[in-house]
């Protein structure tokens, strides 16, 4: 995976997938987690990044999708368990087959990353705002109908000389 320890910092690519369904996306957290976050994972060297999406559906749910266009490419800068982050993130827009068990909204689903039991659920795109979602630029772009490609750049902490 993509993933080196540079200046302090934990340098990563990602890929994320944006699940929408009549109206509502689908998001996971890691237990003890207190915000949401699209499926996916970081890069393998040598994969491409719609190529990562369907590997980690595949490992984290054991689904086959289909992934779309690139809707967005974020420069993510964040702290997570003490570490700061810089990430750079792409993220597609993705299908699930039409007759996936994962489409029933009323579910919460379980899927697994590693050693961790990851939950799933989807929630409105109308009511995302309430919802504690990173990266936080998601909210506004995934209001946007329909959705078009952004660039946005995510600034948890502040610019500090030298990073």
């Amino acid at each position: 995976m993509i993933s080196v320890h540079l200046h302090g910092q934990r340098f990563q690519v990602r890929a994320a997938a944006i699940v929408l369904h009549e109206g509502q996306l689908l998001v996971h957290r890691a237990p003890g987690d207190a915000y949401w976050a699209l499926p996916g994972g970081r890069v393998e060297v040598g994969e491409a990044a719609a190529d990562t999406i369907v590997r980690e559906m595949k490992e984290e749910l054991g689904e086959d999708v289909q992934c779309g266009p690139l809707l967005h490419v974020a420069e993510n800068f964040f702290d997570l368990e003490g570490q700061r982050n810089h990430e750079i993130g792409f993220y597609f827009l993705v299908s699930l087959a039409g007759d996936s068990p994962y489409l029933d909204k009323a579910r919460i689903y379980r899927g697994i990353e590693s050693h961790l039991e990851l939950e799933f659920r989807w929630f409105p795109v109308a009511e995302l705002a309430a919802v504690n979602l990173r990266p936080t630029f998601l909210h506004a772009s995934l209001a946007a109908d329909p959705p078009a490609f952004s660039h946005a750049v995510q600034r948890e902490y502040p610019l500090q000389s030298g990073t």
